[in-house]
Protein backbone atom coordinates (compact mmCIF):
# COMPACT_ATOMS: atom_id res chain seq x y z
CA UNK A 1 0.00 0.00 0.00
CA UNK A 2 1.50 3.38 -0.85
CA UNK A 3 2.01 5.88 1.89
CA UNK A 4 -0.62 8.41 0.36
CA UNK A 5 -3.19 5.59 0.88
CA UNK A 6 -2.32 4.68 4.27
CA UNK A 7 -2.41 8.67 5.40
CA UNK A 8 -5.74 8.86 3.36
CA UNK A 9 -7.00 5.51 5.73
CA UNK A 10 -5.57 7.32 8.98
CA UNK A 11 -6.40 11.03 8.29
CA UNK A 12 -10.03 10.82 5.88
CA UNK A 13 -13.14 10.90 6.76
CA UNK A 14 -13.79 7.95 7.98
CA UNK A 15 -10.95 7.42 10.51
CA UNK A 16 -11.92 11.25 11.63
CA UNK A 17 -15.15 10.11 12.66
CA UNK A 18 -14.33 7.07 14.33
CA UNK A 19 -11.57 9.03 16.42
CA UNK A 20 -14.82 11.19 17.52
CA UNK A 21 -16.79 8.39 18.20
CA UNK A 22 -13.74 6.63 20.28
CA UNK A 23 -13.62 9.97 22.00
CA UNK A 24 -17.07 10.37 22.74
CA UNK A 25 -17.58 6.97 24.01
CA UNK A 26 -13.74 7.41 26.68
CA UNK A 27 -15.88 10.83 27.41
CA UNK A 28 -18.89 8.91 28.33
CA UNK A 29 -16.92 6.52 30.28
CA UNK A 30 -15.02 8.77 32.26
CA UNK A 31 -18.57 10.88 33.07
CA UNK A 32 -19.85 7.24 34.65
CA UNK A 33 -17.07 6.41 36.19
CA UNK A 34 -17.27 9.60 37.82
CA UNK A 35 -20.39 9.55 38.88
CA UNK A 36 -20.19 5.95 40.36
CA UNK A 37 -17.19 6.81 42.11
CA UNK A 38 -19.15 10.11 43.47
CA UNK A 39 -22.11 7.57 44.30
CA UNK A 40 -19.59 5.34 46.37
CA UNK A 41 -18.22 7.98 47.81
CA UNK A 42 -20.99 9.64 49.27
CA UNK A 43 -22.57 6.00 50.07
CA UNK A 44 -19.79 4.96 52.42
CA UNK A 45 -19.16 8.25 54.07
CA UNK A 46 -23.28 8.20 55.02
CA UNK A 47 -22.70 4.90 56.63
CA UNK A 48 -19.40 6.68 58.69
CA UNK A 49 -21.55 9.34 59.68
CA UNK A 50 -24.16 7.21 60.88
CA UNK A 51 -21.89 5.27 62.42
CA UNK A 52 -21.43 4.53 66.66
CA UNK A 53 -17.88 5.06 66.58
CA UNK A 54 -18.33 9.05 64.34
CA UNK A 55 -21.21 10.20 66.59
CA UNK A 56 -19.31 9.27 69.84
CA UNK A 57 -16.44 10.63 68.79
CA UNK A 58 -18.05 13.92 67.21
CA UNK A 59 -19.86 14.53 70.51
CA UNK A 60 -16.52 14.02 72.65
CA UNK A 61 -14.29 16.92 70.28
CA UNK A 62 -16.58 19.33 69.91
CA UNK A 63 -17.53 19.64 74.04
CA UNK A 64 -13.21 19.11 74.39
CA UNK A 65 -12.49 21.79 71.80
CA UNK A 66 -15.48 24.09 71.05
CA UNK A 67 -15.21 23.02 67.66
CA UNK A 68 -17.40 22.32 65.05
CA UNK A 69 -16.79 18.85 62.72
CA UNK A 70 -17.73 17.69 59.80
CA UNK A 71 -17.31 14.38 57.63
CA UNK A 72 -18.01 15.31 54.18
CA UNK A 73 -17.66 13.02 51.15
CA UNK A 74 -14.92 14.31 48.15
CA UNK A 75 -17.72 16.02 46.26
CA UNK A 76 -19.09 18.52 48.64
CA UNK A 77 -20.17 21.82 47.31
CA UNK A 78 -22.22 23.30 50.30
CA UNK A 79 -20.83 25.11 53.51
CA UNK A 80 -19.37 22.27 55.35
CA UNK A 81 -20.52 23.30 58.82
CA UNK A 82 -23.62 24.32 57.84
CA UNK A 83 -26.46 24.00 61.24
CA UNK A 84 -23.06 21.97 63.03
CA UNK A 85 -22.58 22.49 66.60
CA UNK A 86 -20.34 25.06 67.52
CA UNK A 87 -20.84 27.00 63.81
CA UNK A 88 -18.99 29.90 63.95
CA UNK A 89 -21.71 32.64 63.71
CA UNK A 90 -19.57 34.55 61.33
CA UNK A 91 -19.19 32.16 58.66
CA UNK A 92 -23.09 31.12 58.80
CA UNK A 93 -23.78 34.80 58.24
CA UNK A 94 -21.57 34.42 55.30
CA UNK A 95 -23.78 31.47 54.19
CA UNK A 96 -26.46 33.36 53.76
CA UNK A 97 -25.02 35.83 51.49
CA UNK A 98 -24.31 33.94 47.95
CA UNK A 99 -21.57 36.38 47.27
CA UNK A 100 -19.91 35.62 50.24
CA UNK A 101 -21.01 31.93 50.80
CA UNK A 102 -19.61 31.67 46.67
CA UNK A 103 -15.64 32.65 48.28
CA UNK A 104 -15.83 30.27 51.16
CA UNK A 105 -16.76 27.65 48.29
CA UNK A 106 -14.03 28.36 46.60
CA UNK A 107 -12.17 28.75 49.75
CA UNK A 108 -13.10 24.99 50.78
CA UNK A 109 -12.33 23.76 46.98
CA UNK A 110 -8.77 24.72 47.29
CA UNK A 111 -8.14 23.65 50.27
CA UNK A 112 -9.32 20.12 49.09
CA UNK A 113 -7.88 19.91 46.09
CA UNK A 114 -4.48 20.38 47.81
CA UNK A 115 -5.32 18.19 50.98
CA UNK A 116 -3.52 14.46 49.57
CA UNK A 117 -2.97 11.95 52.13
CA UNK A 118 -1.69 14.23 55.05
CA UNK A 119 -3.88 17.15 56.68
CA UNK A 120 -4.08 20.69 54.90
CA UNK A 121 -4.63 23.20 56.98
CA UNK A 122 -5.35 27.05 55.30
CA UNK A 123 -6.37 30.70 56.02
CA UNK A 124 -9.82 31.55 54.45
CA UNK A 125 -9.91 34.81 52.58
CA UNK A 126 -11.61 36.07 55.96
CA UNK A 127 -8.25 35.33 57.95
CA UNK A 128 -10.14 32.29 59.41
CA UNK A 129 -8.16 29.01 59.78
CA UNK A 130 -9.73 25.56 58.58
CA UNK A 131 -8.15 21.97 58.12
CA UNK A 132 -8.89 19.16 56.07
CA UNK A 133 -8.40 15.32 57.23
CA UNK A 134 -8.42 13.33 54.49
CA UNK A 135 -10.44 9.80 54.72
CA UNK A 136 -9.61 7.03 52.31
CA UNK A 137 -10.12 3.70 50.86
CA UNK A 138 -7.38 1.85 49.93
CA UNK A 139 -5.29 4.71 48.16
CA UNK A 140 -8.46 6.90 47.04
CA UNK A 141 -9.38 9.57 49.13
CA UNK A 142 -13.24 9.47 49.90
CA UNK A 143 -13.79 12.48 51.99
CA UNK A 144 -12.84 14.49 55.12
CA UNK A 145 -12.86 15.48 58.43
CA UNK A 146 -13.60 19.27 58.37
CA UNK A 147 -12.43 21.59 61.49
CA UNK A 148 -11.73 25.25 61.94
CA UNK A 149 -13.37 28.12 61.70
CA UNK A 150 -11.41 29.73 64.14
CA UNK A 151 -8.20 32.21 64.76
CA UNK A 152 -4.83 30.96 65.81
CA UNK A 153 -3.62 34.28 67.26
CA UNK A 154 -5.53 37.34 68.52
CA UNK A 155 -6.37 39.64 65.94
CA UNK A 156 -4.41 42.38 64.49
CA UNK A 157 -5.92 45.26 62.79
CA UNK A 158 -4.10 44.26 59.61
CA UNK A 159 -6.57 41.36 60.12
CA UNK A 160 -9.61 43.65 60.58
CA UNK A 161 -8.50 45.36 57.29
CA UNK A 162 -8.00 41.96 55.45
CA UNK A 163 -11.52 40.73 56.17
CA UNK A 164 -13.43 44.23 55.73
CA UNK A 165 -11.70 44.45 51.97
CA UNK A 166 -12.56 40.79 51.16
CA UNK A 167 -16.32 41.31 52.53
CA UNK A 168 -16.05 45.02 50.82
CA UNK A 169 -15.53 42.96 47.27
CA UNK A 170 -18.87 40.75 47.84
CA UNK A 171 -20.83 44.13 48.84
CA UNK A 172 -20.84 43.46 52.42
CA UNK A 173 -19.70 46.73 54.93
CA UNK A 174 -17.65 45.03 57.67
CA UNK A 175 -19.68 46.45 60.73
CA UNK A 176 -22.75 46.29 62.88
CA UNK A 177 -23.54 41.97 63.59
CA UNK A 178 -21.33 41.02 61.11
CA UNK A 179 -17.74 43.07 62.48
CA UNK A 180 -19.06 41.70 66.01
CA UNK A 181 -19.14 38.07 64.90
CA UNK A 182 -16.14 38.12 63.11
CA UNK A 183 -14.62 39.58 66.07
CA UNK A 184 -16.43 37.11 68.47
CA UNK A 185 -14.45 34.71 66.68
CA UNK A 186 -12.45 31.43 69.04
CA UNK A 187 -8.76 32.14 69.10
CA UNK A 188 -6.87 28.43 69.35
CA UNK A 189 -3.19 29.23 69.46
CA UNK A 190 -1.09 27.65 67.16
CA UNK A 191 0.08 24.89 69.04
CA UNK A 192 -2.87 23.93 70.64
CA UNK A 193 -4.86 23.69 67.13
CA UNK A 194 -1.77 21.63 65.66
CA UNK A 195 -2.41 19.48 68.13
CA UNK A 196 -5.81 18.91 67.74
CA UNK A 197 -5.44 18.25 64.17
CA UNK A 198 -2.64 15.56 65.10
CA UNK A 199 -5.64 14.25 67.35
CA UNK A 200 -7.90 14.16 64.49
CA UNK A 201 -5.72 12.56 62.19
CA UNK A 202 -5.41 9.51 63.97
CA UNK A 203 -9.11 9.42 64.31
CA UNK A 204 -9.32 10.34 60.53
CA UNK A 205 -7.47 6.69 60.39
CA UNK A 206 -9.53 5.16 62.28
CA UNK A 207 -12.39 5.73 60.06
CA UNK A 208 -10.40 5.09 57.18
CA UNK A 209 -10.52 1.37 58.50
CA UNK A 210 -13.85 1.36 59.45
CA UNK A 211 -14.56 2.30 55.73
CA UNK A 212 -12.46 -0.61 54.62
CA UNK A 213 -14.26 -3.10 56.58
CA UNK A 214 -17.64 -1.62 55.72
CA UNK A 215 -16.63 -2.24 51.98
CA UNK A 216 -15.19 -5.89 52.89
CA UNK A 217 -18.44 -6.94 54.79
CA UNK A 218 -20.73 -6.21 51.61
CA UNK A 219 -19.34 -9.21 50.39
CA UNK A 220 -22.30 -10.95 52.01
CA UNK A 221 -24.52 -9.05 49.50
CA UNK A 222 -22.27 -9.81 46.31
CA UNK A 223 -22.29 -11.60 42.94
CA UNK A 224 -20.68 -14.83 43.20
CA UNK A 225 -17.99 -13.86 41.02
CA UNK A 226 -16.88 -11.27 43.22
CA UNK A 227 -16.96 -13.85 46.69
CA UNK A 228 -14.77 -16.44 44.36
CA UNK A 229 -12.41 -13.57 43.53
CA UNK A 230 -12.04 -12.58 47.42
CA UNK A 231 -11.98 -15.96 48.38
CA UNK A 232 -9.16 -16.50 45.75
CA UNK A 233 -7.31 -13.57 47.05
CA UNK A 234 -7.20 -14.25 50.50
CA UNK A 235 -6.02 -17.67 49.83
CA UNK A 236 -3.12 -16.43 47.58
CA UNK A 237 -2.45 -13.03 48.74
CA UNK A 238 1.18 -13.86 49.50
CA UNK A 239 1.94 -15.13 46.35
CA UNK A 240 2.12 -13.27 42.69
CA UNK A 241 -1.37 -12.51 41.59
CA UNK A 242 -2.23 -11.64 38.56
CA UNK A 243 -5.79 -9.98 37.33
CA UNK A 244 -5.98 -12.55 34.97
CA UNK A 245 -5.81 -15.19 36.99
CA UNK A 246 -8.12 -14.29 39.37
CA UNK A 247 -10.69 -13.48 36.94
CA UNK A 248 -10.32 -16.77 35.48
CA UNK A 249 -10.70 -18.74 39.19
CA UNK A 250 -13.79 -16.27 39.59
CA UNK A 251 -15.46 -17.53 36.16
CA UNK A 252 -15.40 -14.24 33.77
CA UNK A 253 -13.74 -12.23 31.38
CA UNK A 254 -11.45 -9.98 32.49
CA UNK A 255 -13.44 -6.90 31.49
CA UNK A 256 -16.50 -8.66 32.89
CA UNK A 257 -14.62 -9.61 36.06
CA UNK A 258 -13.45 -5.40 36.33
CA UNK A 259 -16.53 -4.08 35.80
CA UNK A 260 -18.66 -6.16 38.38
CA UNK A 261 -15.16 -6.27 40.90
CA UNK A 262 -15.21 -2.46 41.25
CA UNK A 263 -18.95 -1.75 41.30
CA UNK A 264 -19.52 -4.37 43.85
CA UNK A 265 -16.47 -3.39 46.14
CA UNK A 266 -15.99 0.18 45.14
CA UNK A 267 -12.30 -0.04 44.27
CA UNK A 268 -9.76 -1.47 41.58
CA UNK A 269 -8.52 -4.84 42.01
CA UNK A 270 -5.08 -3.65 42.49
CA UNK A 271 -6.19 -1.41 45.38
CA UNK A 272 -8.34 -4.29 46.64
CA UNK A 273 -4.76 -6.46 46.76
CA UNK A 274 -2.83 -3.74 48.34
CA UNK A 275 -5.20 -2.95 50.98
CA UNK A 276 -5.30 -7.13 51.51
CA UNK A 277 -2.11 -7.38 52.01
CA UNK A 278 -1.00 -4.36 53.41
CA UNK A 279 -3.68 -5.31 56.43
CA UNK A 280 -2.21 -7.80 56.98
CA UNK A 281 1.68 -6.72 57.14
CA UNK A 282 0.52 -3.92 59.61
CA UNK A 283 -0.49 -6.61 62.13
CA UNK A 284 2.42 -8.50 61.68
CA UNK A 285 4.40 -5.45 62.43
CA UNK A 286 3.11 -5.06 66.04
CA UNK A 287 5.61 -8.11 66.27
CA UNK A 288 9.11 -5.96 67.26
CA UNK A 289 11.59 -9.29 66.04
CA UNK A 290 9.92 -9.35 62.96
CA UNK A 291 12.35 -7.28 59.72
CA UNK A 292 10.34 -5.01 57.65
CA UNK A 293 11.53 -6.90 54.49
CA UNK A 294 10.91 -9.80 55.82
CA UNK A 295 7.10 -8.82 56.15
CA UNK A 296 7.31 -7.20 53.48
CA UNK A 297 7.85 -10.10 51.21
CA UNK A 298 5.65 -12.54 53.39
CA UNK A 299 2.46 -10.84 52.53
CA UNK A 300 3.66 -10.87 48.78
CA UNK A 301 5.33 -8.12 47.67
CA UNK A 302 7.73 -8.58 45.58
CA UNK A 303 10.08 -5.18 46.60
CA UNK A 304 10.77 -3.49 49.53
CA UNK A 305 10.65 -0.24 47.90
CA UNK A 306 7.60 -1.12 46.70
CA UNK A 307 5.99 -2.14 49.88
CA UNK A 308 7.36 1.22 51.36
CA UNK A 309 5.55 3.34 48.91
CA UNK A 310 2.36 1.09 48.61
CA UNK A 311 2.31 1.45 52.90
CA UNK A 312 2.75 4.77 53.13
CA UNK A 313 0.52 5.88 50.48
CA UNK A 314 -1.91 3.70 52.13
CA UNK A 315 -2.22 4.67 55.56
CA UNK A 316 0.25 7.59 55.64
CA UNK A 317 3.33 6.76 56.83
CA UNK A 318 6.27 4.30 56.29
CA UNK A 319 6.65 1.14 57.86
CA UNK A 320 9.68 2.25 60.33
CA UNK A 321 7.03 5.70 61.27
CA UNK A 322 4.51 3.59 62.35
CA UNK A 323 6.64 1.18 64.49
CA UNK A 324 8.51 4.12 66.12
CA UNK A 325 5.01 5.43 66.60
CA UNK A 326 3.78 2.21 68.38
CA UNK A 327 7.33 2.28 70.48
CA UNK A 328 6.51 5.78 71.80
CA UNK A 329 2.54 5.32 72.45
CA UNK A 330 4.03 1.99 74.38
CA UNK A 331 6.48 3.54 76.19
CA UNK A 332 4.38 6.84 77.00
CA UNK A 333 1.69 3.48 78.58
CA UNK A 334 4.38 2.38 80.59
CA UNK A 335 5.70 5.79 82.19
CA UNK A 336 1.80 6.39 82.64
CA UNK A 337 1.56 2.77 84.43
Amino acid sequence: MKLSRRRQLIEGPAARLYNRRADQETFVSMVEAAQENFTQNKQLIDMLRRSRLFRDYEGVFSKATGLPLALRPLEYWQHEHHNKTNENKFCRMLAERPATLAVCLQSHAEIIQHTGAMPRTETCPFGLTETAVPVRLGERTIGFLRIGQVLRRSAIESDKSRAAAKLAECGVPFKGAIRKAWEATPIIPRDKYAAIVRLLSFFGEQLSSLANQLVLERQNAEPPLVQKARDYIEQHKAEPLSLNAVAKAAGASVFHFCKVFRKSTGIKFTDYVARVRLEDARTQLLNPNRRISEVAYDVGFQSLTQFNRMFKRVFGQSPTEFRAKLSSNNNQSRRRS
